[in-house]
């Protein structure tokens, strides 16, 4: 999180010495893995990861914001210039601004959101397995749409110029099934997930 708070904190200083009073910025930084099950059979089995920042400058009581995928310092030194351009074009909000530097927090509890073992793919194909397995053995059900498995984490980094820094990361594992019951016309579907 250093790196991207160091991040951040160069940006909003880049801003302000482009004519910008204020500014904020924030990443989120993602990682997800799943698989699909359908059948007694693995259907797919993905993995994603995204960075995405956001960057925010005031002047005077004008502000614009504006956001990207791509990180590379050229492509940032380009989306400072533009946010500090487009500021200066926007009109007047007598109501924007950031929270001044008295009512920022400077402590927080420890949320401890997140997990930092991320299952294996065969540990999610296991899951989405046994989840359909349960579901099928239940008298009635007559087929399958399928299970699903997944792992995600995420990290949050804010930054303002007023002197705020703070950041959090959590993760998540979720299972899902879908079945059908009963016959003919009278057949219906229903699913859960954890």
């Amino acid at each position: 999180m250093t790196d991207r708070l160091n991040l951040l904190t160069d940006l909003i200083a880049k801003a302000k010495r482009l004519g910008a009073d204020a500014a904020d910025a924030v990443v989120f930084d993602s990682i997800s893995s799943g698989v699909s099950y359908r059948l007694g059979k693995l259907e797919e089995v993905d993995r994603s990861e995204s960075s995405d920042l956001g960057l925010r400058v005031f002047i005077g009581k004008k502000q614009a914001a504006v956001s990207s995928t791509d990180l590379s310092a050229r492509a940032l030194d380009q989306l400072v210039e533009r946010a500090v351009a487009m500021a200066r074009t926007t009109p007047e909000d007598p109501y924007c601004g950031l929270a001044p530097r008295e009512l920022l927090a400077k402590t927080w509890p420890a949320l401890d959101l997140e997990d930092t073992q991320e299952p294996s793919s065969e540990k999610l194909v296991e899951l989405a397995r046994n989840c359909e397995g349960a579901a099928r053995e239940v008298d009635g059900i007559m087929n399958s749409e399928g299970a699903s498995a997944g792992w995600g984490r995420g990290g949050v980094v804010l930054a303002t110029s007023e002197g705020f820094a703070g950041a959090y990361a959590s993760s998540s594992v979720s299972v899902s099934v879908s079945v059908i019951a009963g016959e003919g016309t009278g057949m219906e579907r229903d699913y859960d997930f954890s």
